[in-house]
């Protein structure tokens, strides 16, 4: 739960926000001694754009069918991308002799650097070889912006020494990701016969995904099952009864207790990848904001590390307690809740157990960061690449994340007990990146 600590500090749960977010994103604009913004300019030195447009790019390369390896979850690249950018960023404004604004620590480590080195260049060196490396297939696209963005910065030794520094972190950074696991190939899933127990699900029995996702190293986490949450009823009690009876209702294809309103709700969230969304919302308050270089950089690597953890807990817990989906439920029955053998839900089903809910997850780490940064009470308007028009607005990102959570619902994908643990999940892990990242802890160079 989001609170308000002792002297006013945002907190979720216990966790303060301490300097990280006060230090490097409590304010914005342009940091001592840097390039101002140039109006109408998207590649300005100096600003923050530049990473918003790398992060834009992953998005657009994600969605290119085959550029993804099915067994790799996705938000490890917007992770790995976005720790990159603020580590080649944090090597130049914490080097001697840097006239940058003295942000916190590195998200994972910094490199020897001189102070004099383009912080830009060596943001847009260290996305680009991110972006090459976890995606060779698409480097033409990463080369032609590293060209336009390299472009806008005066040639010269403090361009040539950010590149040097890009391309260090980066290489470092894919060098310690390469053993985390991600490229292991899991073995073929063998679904338990228990009633409770997951099933492929009708109509359409896709297979499990990310069976493993959840023993793959962290970006933070100390381990995958850190806060993993406590096991759910049992499906013979009255509790789950209770719960899938809502899903039940909400959740049919020919619902009719479904709101018109709600249905339009269950559609919009699933219609595109979740973490894509909220990277999205990242990226427009980043731009409203006019954030500088350092500050963007912090918001994206805390939200993407926080996603990036949040993706492996969450998949620790679905194939720990392995738990069947609402629609394998209500079509077999439990005590309280009669079959329904013909049952749909109102979009087709995902491929993985049922707890906990993956959106209420993302969404909750999401909307956790990003009020440790902003504060909570901030006009939020929430689009869809898939759904272009149909933006959605809120008062907050804590009720944007509320209304992502409930679509899940409304779909028929989760019941309220997956719903629940996944905001706490999402909220508890997200807490866990913002205060580890606020330590000082001294600087580790290669």
């Amino acid at each position: 739960m989001l609170t308000v600590a002792a002297g006013g500090a945002l907190a979720v749960g216990a966790v303060p926000m301490g300097s990280w977010v006060t230090g490097a994103l409590a304010t914005t604009g342009n940091p001592p001694g840097r390039a101002g913004a140039v109006a109408g300019s998207p590649f300005a030195p100096g600003t923050g754009q530049l990473v918003v447009d790398w992060n834009k790019t992953l998005i657009s390369v994600l969605g290119i069918p085959g550029a993804q390896p099915a067994t790799v979850q996705p938000t490890r690249s917007f992770a790995i991308l976005q720790a990159a950018e603020y580590d080649a960023v944090a090597s130049v404004t914490r080097a001697p002799g840097s006239r940058g604004s003295g942000q916190a620590g590195a998200a994972v480590f910094t490199v020897q650097a001189s102070g004099r080195s383009s912080a830009a260049a060596a943001a847009d060196q260290a996305a680009h070889d991110v972006l090459t490396g976890l995606y060779p297939g698409q480097a033409s696209v990463a080369d032609g912006q590293l060209a336009t963005q390299l472009a806008a910065i005066p040639d010269g030794r403090a361009r040539d020494l950010g590149i040097t520094v890009g391309h260090a972190v980066a290489a470092r950074l894919l060098a310690q990701r390469a053993g985390d696991g991600s490229a292991a190939i899991p073995g073929p899933f063998v679904p338990g016969s228990e009633p409770g127990d997951y099933q492929l699900t009708p109509p359409n029995f896709p297979a499990p995904a990310f069976t493993n996702w959840g023993s793959i190293t962290p970006f933070v986490l100390q381990r995958g099952s850190q806060f993993r949450p406590g096991p759910p009823p049992p499906v013979t009690s009255a509790a789950y009864a209770q719960a899938l009876a809502v899903t039940a209702s909400l959740g049919q294809d020919t619902s009719t207790t479904r709101t018109a309103s709600q249905t339009s709700i269950g559609r919009f969230w699933g219609a595109a990848p979740v973490w894509n969304v909220w990277n999205e919302v990242a990226q427009d308050q980043a731009t409203a904001r006019r954030l500088s270089l350092v500050r963007a950089s912090a918001l994206f690597a805390t939200l993407d590390l926080a996603l990036g953890d949040t993706s492996i807990g969450l998949y620790d817990a679905k194939y720990h307690y392995q738990v069947w989906r609402p629609v394998t439920a209500i079509r077999a029955g439990v005590p309280g809740l009669t079959a329904n053998p013909g049952w749909l839900p109102l979009t087709s089903t995902s491929g993985d157990p049922s707890y906990p809910s993956g959106h209420s997850s993302f969404s909750f780490a999401a909307a956790t960061v990003l009020s440790a940064f902003f504060g909570n009470e901030q006009p939020v308007t929430v689009r869809s690449d898939a759904l272009p028009g149909q933006d959605r607005d809120f008062k907050g990102f804590i009720a944007a994340a509320t209304e992502a959570a409930l679509s899940r619902i409304y779909a028929g994908q989760h019941t309220p007990v997956d719903d629940h643990a996944g905001r706490v999940l999402g909220a508890s892990i997200a807490g866990f990146v913002l205060d580890r990242l606020a330590q000082p802890r001294p600087a580790r160079h290669s």
